[in-house]
């Protein structure tokens, strides 16, 4: 028998619901306010359906100490991965960036055109998650990697 593994979904663990859906509103992601969930001891969710069927959920500390028994709390900024999202062409990404930078989430790369082609930038979430914004690669900006 073969395993055929598909990724179906997404969990974050943030610090303040409200200001997570925010951001993820600012980036242009339809969060509906019926799908955020809330308990009285502070177990959060919400699921965000991206095309495909593959879900972006973010989860409450309280709820992830509930699904996850080994889950710790970590420190610092989770800037070993970059989570990123794909919009029509470069002028949506600048316009994208400029919005979120405006409402006043951090910057760690303005847009620029990247070797393969694409307009790139990276935005950072209320938690510390490193988002990307990118255009599909346009053949005009592409070029040779980097000799690193």
């Amino acid at each position: 028998m073969t395993i055929s593994p598909v990724l179906d979904q997404l969990n974050l663990v943030v610090d303040d619901m409200d200001r997570s859906v925010d951001f993820y509103r600012a980036i242009g992601l339809d969060v509906p306010d019926e799908a955020v969930w809330r308990t009285e001891t502070g177990g959060h969710h919400v699921e965000m359906e991206m095309p495909g069927g593959f879900e972006l959920a973010l989860d409450s500390k309280p709820l992830a100490e509930v699904y996850n028994a080994g889950w710790r709390p970590f420190k610092g900024e989770g800037n070993r991965t970059i989570m990123s999202f794909r919009y029509r062409d470069a002028a949506e990404v600048d316009a994208t960036y400029k919005r979120v930078t405006a409402m006043g989430y951090r910057s760690s790369q303005p847009p620029y055109y990247t070797f393969w082609g694409s307009r790139f930038a990276i935005v950072v979430d209320p938690d510390g998650n490193h988002v990307g914004l990118m255009s599909p690669p346009d053949p005009a900006h592409r070029g040779q990697p980097p000799n690193i």
